[in-house]
């Protein structure tokens, strides 16, 4: 008789329980710095610069107002600040403060630390791979929808 062995987790468990630990780096992270896991990242989204409120709507998936909220809230923080759209004068930009951008890189060099640390005993060639998949599976899945024709 032929026995196979079975993987420990199936893919989708292994998704599943890889998003709650993700999760869970972040809330104490953000615990950390006395944050909200969602201001960690809106901080960390705007690390590299001012973002528009539609494409933080996509980024963090949130209705326009709980994203309002969101920013309302950063900004009474002195995290975060709201800036005219140069494009478009009916619409704003949110960009960080100095203390908002230092808290920011915080967070987030703290959350790739503990993540990395995560995956320590993994050989790199493992790391690799599932950081190619993990690339797959994003690229698959986050791009914009292509135009109607």
């Amino acid at each position: 008789m032929v026995t196979t062995k079975e993987p420990v987790l199936r893919f989708t468990e292994a998704l599943v329980r890889l998003a709650h630990l993700v999760q869970q780096v972040f809330g104490e992270v953000s615990r950390e710095h006395d944050l909200t896991p969602q201001q960690a990242q809106l901080l960390c989204l705007l690390i590299d610069g001012p973002v528009g409120m539609t494409e933080l709507t996509r980024a963090l998936h949130l209705e326009k107002s709980s994203l309002t909220g969101l920013v309302d809230r950063a900004e009474k923080r002195g995290l975060v600040t709201r800036t005219r759209d140069s494009r478009d004068r009916r619409a704003c930009r949110i960009e960080l403060t100095p203390e908002g951008a230092r808290i920011g890189v915080l967070a987030h060099e703290e959350v790739a630390q503990r993540l990395d640390a995560l995956a320590g005993e993994l050989p790199e060639g493992h790391r690799e791979l599932l950081a190619s998949a993990i690339d797959g599976i994003l690229a698959a899945h986050t791009r914009p929808p292509a135009p109607v024709r």
